[in-house]
């Protein structure tokens, strides 16, 4: 009998300590605007059989790693930028997209019609109020957004998030996501997942390049301050060797050169770091000028 409510008591102290983490961690995804239950069901069902399995068109296994590539466009001045247009896409190492989405936020798009004037780009609205009649553009609140990209991660499970620039693209949406829930909500993407910048990476493996240098000097892509430059479109067009070449600034076009880009820089096989680095455009000013 002893051992009996010995091993009562333990199991009455068990359920009153999982009840209190479970508590805990309800509050933690309630402050970072995730569904608690969302995630007890991912860790039962999905963690417990492994990985997601995914097949190619011939019904083949792959066993890729997956990235999730980002871009926005963004109203207001750049301290206080907000999201308006955004470009998602799954990639793996070799470039290929598996899934795309190109999404306009329909709390600053068209709830912010003033707002929208001071756009960086707001003479593209008529291209983009034409998207959204063509499908080829949705709109949808930045919940359903910010759902869709806790879905993917969910099928895909992407090993990071990319993005060039990403310091401007990760606190561009965290910044979209407080002024919208007035702080309520504060995070963007799913907690745990690393942000990793393609910018930083090309400064230090493709602008570094003695040709880069040159695609630059006979082109004439240098600043004011006679600084190489080290742009998505820059480096763009020297994979392409195309001096022609004009981003489009628009969320999933851009992902799209941004996906290339990222594909080369892994292509290099070279070491290194992909965290964010705001002064990245100095890595190549230096090697240059060490030669």
């Amino acid at each position: 009998m002893l051992i009996v409510k010995i091993l009562t008591i333990a199991a009455r102290a068990l359920c009153a300590l999982c009840t209190h983490l479970a508590r805990i961690i309800k509050k933690v995804c309630a402050y970072c605007h995730i569904d608690f239950y969302t995630i007890l069901w991912y860790n039962i069902f999905v963690e417990m059989r492994g990985k997601p399995t995914h097949y190619d068109r011939k019904g083949r296994k792959m066993n890729k790693h997956f990235y999730l590539v980002c871009d926005i466009e963004t109203a207001n001045i750049t301290e206080d930028a907000l999201a308006y247009d955004i470009g998602l896409a799954i990639c793996d190492r070799q470039g290929t997209i598996y899934e795309k989405h190109s999404f306009i936020c329909k709390e600053i798009f068209i709830d912010e019609a003033e707002l929208m004037k001071s756009a960086y780009y707001a003479h593209k609205i008529p291209e983009y109020n034409n998207g959204i009649q063509d499908g080829t553009r949705k709109v949808a609140t930045l919940y359903e957004i910010r759902a869709k990209v806790f879905e993917m991660y969910q099928f895909w499970h992407y090993k990071a998030i990319m993005a060039y620039n990403a310091y401007f693209d990760n606190c561009g949406l965290n910044r979209t996501q407080r002024y919208i829930t007035k702080s309520k909500y504060r995070w963007f993407f799913p907690y745990g997942v690393p942000v990793h910048c393609i910018w930083h990476m090309a400064c230090q493996v493709i602008c570094t390049q003695k040709k880069y240098y040159n695609f630059c000097i006979n082109n004439n892509f240098i600043s004011k301050s006679g600084n190489i430059s080290t742009s998505a479109e820059t480096v763009y067009r020297f994979l392409t060797q195309n001096p022609n070449f004009e981003e489009e600034h628009k969320g999933l076009e851009d992902v799209l050169i941004e996906t290339k880009i990222f594909a080369e820089c892994i292509k290099k096989k070279k070491k290194m770091d992909r965290k964010i680095y705001r002064c990245c455009w100095r890595i190549p000013q230096r090697k240059v000028k060490a030669e």
